[in-house]
């Protein structure tokens, strides 16, 4: 079964339909929106079909090599101008069809005033195998 990845992002994707952040939404609507996933979550793991899913901080920071013998290259904590993300869903399923299905689902949890966020998730599949190279 191919896996694919469901991305959330803080900013750098299309704006929701209920866009408000959650940083302001109230307790109850943060505890509502974490058990409508938590509840896809063990419904999805009920079908097999459940891998992983993380939360991720608004924090981040590029790294990159300089070069051999020199420390790694920072970008320093500009979160606010970056595409960050803010968390994955891991399924594993037997056609995009359904990948696309659970993506729409997990897309309907609820935000601000208890209504569906209604996000645009980046629905990416995993690399099943390496390109051969012939010459």
């Amino acid at each position: 079964m191919p896996k694919y990845l469901l991305l959330k992002h803080y900013r750098g994707a299309p704006a929701s339909v209920n866009d408000v952040p959650m940083d302001q939404w109230t307790p109850e609507e943060i505890s509502a929106h974490v058990q409508y996933m938590q509840d896809f979550a063990t419904r999805l793991e009920e079908t097999g079909e459940f891998v992983q899913h993380l939360a991720l901080a608004p924090q981040g920071t590029f790294v990159r090599s300089d070069g051999e013998g020199r420390p790694p290259i920072t970008d320093g904590p500009f979160a606010e101008t970056k595409d960050l993300i803010a968390g994955w869903t891991i399924i594993d399923v037997e056609t995009y069809e359904r990948a696309v299905e659970l993506a729409g689902e997990l897309s309907a949890a609820p935000g601000a005033g208890g209504k569906p966020v209604q996000e645009w998730l980046e629905l990416r599949p995993f690399f099943t195998g390496l390109p051969t190279v012939t010459e």
